[in-house]
C-alpha cells in the first residue's frame, strides 16, 4: 500500500471485517452461560441477537483498532462489516441470482456436522487430527475420555449358511446400526462365493446384500467394506451407485435414533459404542481389535468429533465456477504469488464438490428462503412429512408472489415460513470485493476501484475465501475480483505451533507495541471465556514463554519484524526477540540520523538526491550501495518479496551507512576543509533522505518523525514522507559505480582481518601500527586509493603499504593474517599487549575449548546418536564442532607469536605452568 502510493498510484484499502458467525455466537454463548447461567436456547431469537450485537460493539473493533496502532493505510472513512445493511442487501440479492441461475438448490446430502454447536459447518472449521494409534480424548459433555484409533473387527453370518460368516472392520461401531450392505472388490477370491447372498444383521432383523464394487480396497482391514450411506461420504457414493437406502442412526445431538431400537435410543453415540461392543461380544460376534493409524475430525470450535450426517441444506453448484476460476490462473489473468501455490489451486478446483451455504445459527444473514404451504389442502400432512416447496426472494412479498404463480393459488391463500437458518459466513465474504463498494448498486465506488488489483491474504484461506472471491465474482460481476493474490504464510509463535488461546500462545499485537508484564496476560487468560483447565494450560505456556512478559518493542519493530520472516515458505515463527532486535535497529537508524543532522549543521542547504554527483572514492562507493539497494528494493516489492526488500534495507543502513560510511567520514568532519565537508555533507543528506523513503514502508511512524527533521531542498517538498517519491534507479543511474563497490569489497577484507587480530588479542582501545603486504600493483592501488578510510575502519594507528620484498622488514612482534589472494595484514602489537599475561589467558581459553571439543565429540560417537538426535541438532553439533576446532587453531597460532615476541620492557616475565 505505502510503497504504491509512494510510486503515485492512487490507492484505496478498505477496512473490512466479516461476522465470523460459528466462531461469534459460540463465544457469546459461553459469556451468556458465564455471566447469567443462561443457555442461548432459553433465550428467543431477538433477545440473544441484541447480546452478539453488544459484545460486536464492545470487542468487535478491537482489530481495527489494532491495525490503526499498526500504521495500516487504511481508508477508515469505508469502514464496512458483513453484517451492515447495505452488505446484507448485496448478499440477499447474491443467493437470489444465484438461485435464479440454477446455481443454489437445496437438497438432502451428507454434511459436516457438529453435535456440540448443533449445525453444519464448513470445511475451514473441521481440524482432521492424525492419530498413530489408541488415543484418549477428552469430549464436549462426556465424562471421561473416549478411545479412537482402534479397529474393531465383527462378523455378519450369512442367511441360511450356518458356520458361514463375513467380517468386517470398522473405527466405528456404533454406526453399524445402520449398516445397508457389505462390498467386497468382484475380483478378491476369498469372498467370490459370497457375491449375491445375503447377510443377517444381529440387532435390526435387515438383511444386508454382499456387492461387488471395484472401487473397495483390498487390502485395507478385512477387504469387506460395512456400507453406512448416511454417516459416510464414501459410502454415500457407493450407495447411489447402488440404490441403497439411506439409514440415519445418529441424531443432530449426537445421540442415537429411534432407527437403533429402544436400548439405544438417546443414548450418546460414543456410550453407545460400547455397548454395541459389549452385545456383538455377548453374541460371539467380536472378532478382535487392534491400534490402528487414523484421520479424526474434530470441530475447531468446540472440540467435538464432527459427524457426517444426511440433512436437508442449500447448496451452491461449484463445477462451472471452479472451471472459470481454474482458466483465469492457467490464462494468467489472475496471478498467484508464490507461483506454486497454482498446482494446489488447480487440484482443488478440479476436484471440489458442491458447497453447502447452511449454518443452524441464530448469528448470521437468514437465508431468503420460504417454505410454502397451503392450510386445509388434502395435500398439507404429506407438505409437513416431506421437505416441502421453497420458493427465494429478495422480500416475502417477492417469495409470495413466485409461490402463488408456482401454485395457481391466489398469494392470500398461502403460508409462507421463512427458513430459519442461515448462511456460510464465508459466503458473504466471498462478495466482499464487490459488495463492499456497493454492489448491486452501479456506485461511483463500484466503478471506480472494481476490479480490485491485488488480495492479500493468508495461504490457508487460498480455497474457502480466495476461490470462492474469485468465483462468485466473475459470476455475479463477469469480472475477476483482483488480478493478482499474494499469499502469506499462518504465523505461529516460536516454537512453530499455531496460535491458540488454549496454549496461551496468541500474541496480541499491542501487547508486543507497549509491552504487557507477565501478570496482565495471565489477568487476560483469567478474564476469557476459555475452560479453567485451558486456562491452567494456558497460563503455563505464558509462564514458560514470557516469564518477564513482553517487553516494549514499538508499532515499527512489529511491523519490520513480520515484513523480515519469508513470508513464502512453510510457515512464520514469530519470536519476541526477533522484534527486539527491530526495535534495537530503530534505535541505529535514529542515531545514524541523530549523527547526520549534528554533521550537517544549521545552515545546510541540501540539492535534490539526483543533483548530488560523488566526488570521493568512499563517497562513490556508498551512494552506489544506495543505488543498487534501491534497484533491489523495486524488484523485489514487484515479486511481493517483503522479507528480501526489508534484508536489503537493513543491510544498508546496518552495514554500509552506519557501520562504514558514517565512521569514515569522521576525520573530514573534523577536518575544516570547506570543499570536503560539503561534499561530505551533500552526500549525508542524500543517504538519509533516500534510505528513509526507502525504509518508510516498513516504519512509517519512525521514518515521518526524521524525515521532518531533514533539511528539506525546497518549498515543493512533499508534506509527509508517506506521498513521497519512492527512490527510482533512473533518476539514481549517475550514483551506479559497481567498479568502486568491488574495490572496497576488497579494503573490507584487509578491514575485517585487522578487526579480527584486534579482537583476538583484546586491542580494545590501542591503535597499532598496521602493514600491508601487497606484491600485486593494482590491489595495493585500490588499498592506496582508500587509504584514509582504510585506515579509519581499521582502527590503525598508522597504515604502511609495502611490496613483497619490504615485508622481510617487518617487526618481529607483528601477527599476521590472510588478506585477499597475495595480500598478507600485519598488525605491530608491540607494546600494546604483556605476551606473559596473554599466553596465561590463551592456555586456559585453550583448556576449556579443548574440553567443550572432546564433551562434544564423545556425544556424537554415543552408540543411540543417530537414532535418538533429530538432524537439525546433528547439523548444529557438527558446525559446534568446526568453530572449535577453529577457533583452537587460531589460539595455537596466536601462542606461537606470542612466545617468539620480545617482552615488554619494564616488566619482569611471568613463568608458565
Amino acid at each position: 500500500m505505502l510503497w504504491k502510493r509512494m510510486q503515485g498510484y492512487k490507492v484505496l484499502w478498505v477496512p473490512g471485517s466479516d461476522h465470523a458467525g460459528i466462531a461469534t455466537q459460540a463465544v457469546v454463548e459461553r459469556k451468556i452461560w458465564k455471566e447469567r447461567g443462561v443457555l442461548r436456547k432459553e433465550l428467543k431469537r431477538e433477545e440473544f441477537l441484541q447480546e452478539v450485537w453488544k459484545w460486536k460493539e464492545e470487542k468487535g473493533n478491537e482489530i481495527f483498532q489494532q491495525l490503526k496502532v499498526m500504521g495500516a493505510s487504511l481508508d477508515w472513512d469505508r469502514v464496512c462489516f458483513t453484517m451492515d445493511s447495505g452488505f446484507s442487501q448485496a448478499v440477499t440479492e447474491a443467493f437470489v441470482r444465484l438461485h435464479e441461475q440454477g446455481l443454489v438448490y437445496r437438497e438432502r446430502r451428507l454434511v459436516n456436522w457438529s453435535c456440540a454447536l448443533r449445525s453444519a459447518i464448513s470445511d475451514i472449521e473441521v481440524e482432521n487430527r492424525q492419530l498413530k494409534g489408541r488415543t484418549e480424548l477428552s469430549l464436549p459433555g462426556l465424562q471421561g475420555k473416549v478411545p479412537f484409533g482402534v479397529l474393531v473387527t465383527f462378523a455378519y453370518k450369512v442367511e441360511g449358511e450356518d458356520g458361514k460368516e463375513l467380517p468386517v472392520a470398522t473405527t466405528r461401531p456404533e454406526t453399524m446400526l445402520g449398516d445397508v450392505a457389505v462390498a467386497v472388490h468382484p475380483d478378491d477370491p476369498r469372498y467370490r462365493h459370497l457375491h449375491g447372498k445375503r447377510l443377517c444383521h444381529p440387532f435390526t432383523g435387515r438383511l444386508l446384500p454382499v456387492l461387488t464394487d471395484p472401487f473397495v480396497e483390498q487390502e485395507m482391514g478385512t477387504g469387506a467394506v460395512k456400507v453406512t450411506p448416511a454417516h459416510s461420504h464414501a459410502d454415500y457414493e457407493l450407495a447411489r451407485r447402488h440404490n441403497l437406502p439411506f439409514i440415519s442412526v445418529i441424531a443432530e445431538d449426537g445421540t442415537m435414533t429411534a432407527e437403533c431400537g429402544d436400548w439405544l435410543q438417546g443414548l450418546h453415540r460414543f456410550l453407545a459404542r460400547e455397548k454395541v461392543l459389549a452385545a456383538l461380544k455377548e453374541r460371539g460376534l467380536h472378532r478382535g481389535a487392534k491400534e490402528h493409524p487414523m484421520v479424526l475430525p474434530l470441530c475447531s470450535r468446540s472440540g467435538d468429533v464432527i459427524e457426517t450426517l444426511l440433512k436437508n441444506q442449500w447448496f451452491v453448484r461449484c463445477e462451472e465456477m471452479a472451471r472459470g476460476a481454474l482458466e483465469a490462473v492457467e490464462s494468467g489473468f489472475l496471478k498467484l504469488t508464490p507461483k506454486f501455490h497454482e498446482k494446489n489451486w488447480r487440484t482443488w478446483l478440479l476436484n471440489t464438490s458442491d458447497w453447502c451455504i447452511s449454518r443452524q445459527l441464530w448469528w448470521g444473514h437468514q437465508i431468503p428462503a420460504y417454505r410454502v404451504t397451503v392450510p386445509g389442502s388434502p395435500d398439507v400432512a404429506e407438505q409437513e412429512e416431506s421437505d416441502g416447496l421453497w420458493v427465494v426472494g429478495r422480500t416475502e412479498a417477492e417469495a409470495r408472489e413466485k409461490a402463488a404463480g408456482m401454485l395457481g393459488k391466489p398469494e392470500e391463500d398461502l403460508e409462507l415460513v421463512r427458513d430459519a437458518d442461515v448462511l456460510d459466513t464465508w459466503f458473504s465474504s466471498g462478495l466482499f470485493p464487490f459488495a463492499a463498494l456497493g454492489w448491486p448498486h452501479k456506485t461511483e465506488n463500484l466503478q471506480q476501484f472494481y476490479p480490485n488489483s491485488l488480495l492479500e491474504t493468508g495461504s490457508d484461506l487460498l480455497f474457502f475465501w480466495v476461490a470462492r472471491m474469485v468465483m462468485l465474482g466473475k459470476q455475479l460481476t463477469g469480472e475477476l475480483p483482483f488480478s493478482q493474490v499474494s499469499l502469506h504464510s499462518m504465523v505461529r509463535d516460536a516454537h512453530g505451533r499455531k496460535m491458540s488461546k488454549s496454549l496461551g500462545n496468541v500474541i496480541n499485537p499491542l501487547d508486543v507495541v507497549y509491552g504487557a508484564p507477565l501478570q496482565v496476560l495471565q489477568e487476560k487468560l483469567q478474564n476469557s471465556n476459555l475452560d479453567p483447565r485451558e486456562v491452567a494450560i494456558a497460563m503455563e505456556g505464558q509462564q514458560r514463554d514470557f516469564p518477564r512478559g513482553i517487553p516494549e518493542c514499538g508499532t515499527d519493530a512489529l511491523r519490520f519484524a513480520l515484513c523480515s520472516y519469508s513470508a513464502q515458505g512453510d510457515g512464520i515463527n514469530l519470536d519476541v526477540a526477533a522484534v527486539e532486535s527491530a526495535s534495537r535497529f530503530c534505535n541505529k537508524v535514529w542515531n545514524a540520523l541523530k549523527f547526520t543532522l549534528g554533521a550537517l549543521g544549521d545552515g545546510f542547504t541540501p540539492v535534490l538526491p539526483e543533483k548530488v554527483f560523488p566526488s570521493s572514492p568512499m563517497e562513490r562507493w556508498i551512494l552506489s550501495r544506495l543505488y543498487h539497494t534501491a534497484e533491489d528494493c523495486g524488484r523485489r516489492f514487484e515479486g511481493y518479496e517483503l522479507h528480501s526488500v526489508a534484508s536489503s534495507v537493513h543491510l544498508f543502513w546496518l552495514h554500509d551507512f552506519c557501520d562504514n560510511y558514517l565512521e569514515s567520514v569522521k576525520p573530514i568532519l573534523r577536518s575544516g576543509d570547506p570543499s570536503r565537508l560539503l561534499s561530505t555533507r551533500r552526500t549525508l543528506h542524500s543517504c538519509v533522505d533516500v534510505a528513509l523513503r526507502l525504509l518508510s514502508p516498513f516504519m512509517p511512524f519512525l521514518t515521518e518523525e526524521l524525515w521532518q527533521r531533514l533539511p528539506k531542498t525546497d518549498s515543493q517538498s512533499p508534506p509527509s514522507i508517506c506521498v513521497a517519491r519512492y527512490p527510482s534507479t533512473e533518476q539514481l543511474a549517475h550514483w551506479c559505480h559497481p567498479d568502486e563497490e568491488a574495490n572496497f569489497l576488497l579494503v573490507q577484507e584487509v578491514i575485517r582481518a585487522v578487526r579480527a587480530l584486534r579482537a583476538t588479542y583484546q586491542l580494545t582501545k590501542a591503535r597499532p601500527t598496521v602493514y600491508l603486504v601487497c606484491p600485486e600493483a593494482v590491489s595495493r592501488g585500490i588499498y592506496e586509493t582508500y587509504r584514509e578510510p582504510l585506515q579509519t575502519l581499521s582502527l590503525a594507528g598508522s597504515l604502511r603499504l609495502l611490496s613483497g620484498i619490504e615485508g622481510a622488514e617487518l617487526p618481529a612482534s607483528c601477527v599476521a593474517a590472510k588478506g585477499h589472494e597475495q595480500t598478507v595484514i600485519y598488525v605491530d602489537l608491540q607494546g600494546l599487549v604483556d605476551p606473559q599475561k596473554e599466553l596465561l589467558k590463551f592456555a586456559s581459553r585453550q583448556k576449556k575449548l579443548q574440553r567443550q571439543l572432546a564433551d562434544l565429540t564423545v556425544r556424537v560417537q554415543g552408540a543411540r546418536y543417530q537414532e535418538q538426535v533429530s538432524p537439525k541438532a546433528k547439523l548444529d553439533h557438527q558446525q559446534k564442532i568446526s568453530l572449535l576446532r577453529s577457533e583452537l587453531v587460531q589460539i595455537e597460532q596466536a601462542r606461537s607469536t606470542l612466545q617468539n615476541m620480545p617482552v615488554r620492557q619494564g616488566l619482569a616475565p611471568e613463568p608458565l605452568e
